[in-house]
């Protein structure tokens, strides 16, 4: 599929039809922002989060676990600066009331031989700078304006002059002068905790699952008998206010992360570190199906760190829309320790015994989404192909995240013989698996069915099943190869497709 907006509308569409994603309160319009995951999406979703917590987890010996509550003390988050800093820019249309992210707007002066003959503005995207070439073409034949076209200088709205903000148009109209200069928007949303909602009742919604982990961190000392250097992870809803929800589920209003925060000593080599959490993510997302040549770094230029920041490196993904994040791995330094125990009064330090001194361990913190994950899975997966002078649309998900590890078929529904040894290897499949049944249609529907829907294999029962004794019949989703095996030999070969035995 050439036309990367159809691979993304194809995607959405199939999840929608087949029960992955459906929109949030669908029976009302929707909701922007949310999304809700079905019968289909909750059992991928829930193989991420299980791939992700088996591999950091349960087969490392220096991370342990916590599942922080999703609404903290609200002081938490003026320690951690999101009262103060948590923003991002925000600029209306007057006009049409569309409201958007000023570093999400692009801009620039259209030039003609030298001459400002007025401005082009386009939303980001990968198309934004051959769109905004077309619009400058179009307004100098508008103005009928004789020169060479200078080439166009994007840039965002939060870098726009004052006296320009007159001058650009707005992309909802295209009329100069309707766009507000960007002001500052917190994305944090804001409840109240007991009967009365004045101030001192406020709370919000967490945006990141991470500071639960900080002002975790002392009992976490206490009580989990864990040395340094060692990691707490936790996966997680976090909630955003977000400006402009776009592309899909990749950026919501209601997310789920998986994040570590791994602790280190100040005077441990950091780069180091930072690099073998960046290297082990590489690894693991190539685990579970997503290949090496659609992940690419981005460190972050030193003058764009955070102020606490040592080095950030985002692992960047190329979804349809683009390359984008998937994964961040920061160096924060010991500003989160450092802050919460400044403010609650509380020490969150570290005693070594060996040098009989106390400090406050610095992190490196391994934060990614699931549902970009999942996101970039279906991206990964999704196929269009022929099979028998068919058309087929298959997922090829890798057998350890796919919703069904299988699917079991008696090649007749209407043979009781091959029903009754189905349904029974059906039954001894389920105790291990999660696997589905389906006697419903011709074979080769069923298989299709499947393909769309990801489930690696295939098996069938047939006559030479209950008259030869000849085994069962497994079908590969992805080679189309189709081989006899006996029922203990199936379970065996699941397992290891599976869980790697």
């Amino acid at each position: 599929m050439a036309d990367p907006t159809d691979k993304m509308e194809s995607i959405i569409n199939l999840c929608k039809r087949r029960g992955f994603v459906f929109p949030s309160s669908d029976i009302y319009g929707g909701f922007n922002g949310f999304f809700d995951y079905g019968p289909l999406g909750v059992e991928l979703k829930n193989n991420i989060k299980q791939a992700w917590w088996q591999d950091f987890v349960h087969r490392r010996d220096d991370i342990v676990g916590l599942d922080s509550s999703i609404i903290h003390h609200p002081t938490t988050w003026k320690a951690s600066g999101h009262i103060d800093n948590f923003t991002d820019p925000l600029v209306d249309c007057k006009e049409s009331k569309m409201r958007y992210r000023a570093d999400q707007l692009f801009f620039a002066p259209v030039r003609v031989a030298g001459e400002t003959i007025g401005y082009v503005s386009v939303l980001e995207d990968e198309t934004m700078q051959a769109r905004a070439e077309e619009m400058a073409g179009d307004l100098k034949r508008k103005l009928a304006k004789q020169g060479a076209l200078e080439p166009l200088a994007l840039k965002d709205y939060t870098e726009a002059q004052p006296e320009e903000h007159a001058l650009i148009p707005s992309p909802a109209t295209g009329k100069p002068g309707s766009l507000t200069p960007p002001r500052s928007f917190n994305m944090m949303f804001q409840t109240y905790v007991g009967a009365m909602q004045d101030a001192s009742a406020t709370a919000y919604l967490r945006p990141e699952t991470a500071q639960g982990i900080f002002i975790n961190f002392k009992n976490v000392v206490d009580t989990g008998r864990v040395k340094l250097p060692f990691g707490i992870a936790q996966v997680g809803k976090a909630f955003r206010n977000e400006i402009n929800p776009r592309n899909f589920i990749f950026r919501s209003r209601e997310f789920e992360q998986m994040e570590i925060e791994y602790f280190i000593a100040p005077s441990a080599d950091w780069q180091t570190a930072h690099q073998g959490w960046i290297d082990g993510c590489l690894a693991w997302f190539e685990s579970i199906g997503i290949p090496r040549a659609k992940l690419s770094l981005y460190p972050h230029p030193t003058e764009k760190l955070a102020h606490y920041s040592k080095g950030t490196t985002d692992i960047m993904f190329e979804f349809p829309f683009g390359v984008q994040e998937l994964q961040g791995v920061a160096a924060r330094g010991d500003f989160d320790l450092t802050q919460h125990s400044d403010v609650s009064g509380t020490k969150l330090d570290w005693f070594d015994e060996a040098a009989k001194a106390r400090f406050i361990p610095h992190v490196i913190e391994p934060s990614v989404g699931v549902d970009r994950v999942f996101l970039a899975l279906l991206t990964t997966a999704y196929h269009e192909d022929e099979v028998e002078g068919e058309k087929r649309v298959v997922l090829r998900l890798p057998a350890r995240v796919a919703p069904f590890k299988a699917a079991i078929f008696p090649l007749l529904k209407n043979k009781p013989a091959l029903v009754e040894r189905a349904e029974a290897l059906y039954r001894r499949l389920k105790k291990r698996f999660n696997v589905f049944y389906d006697e419903s249609g011709n074979i080769g529907r069923r298989y299709r069915r499947q393909d769309e829907i990801g489930t690696p294999f295939g098996i069938t029962i047939d006559f030479d099943t209950i008259e030869k004794d000849a085994g069962v019949t497994v079908r590969n989703r992805d080679t189309l190869e189709q081989v006899r095996m006996t029922d203990d030999e199936v379970i065996r070969f699941l397992d290891e497709q599976v869980n790697g035995n």
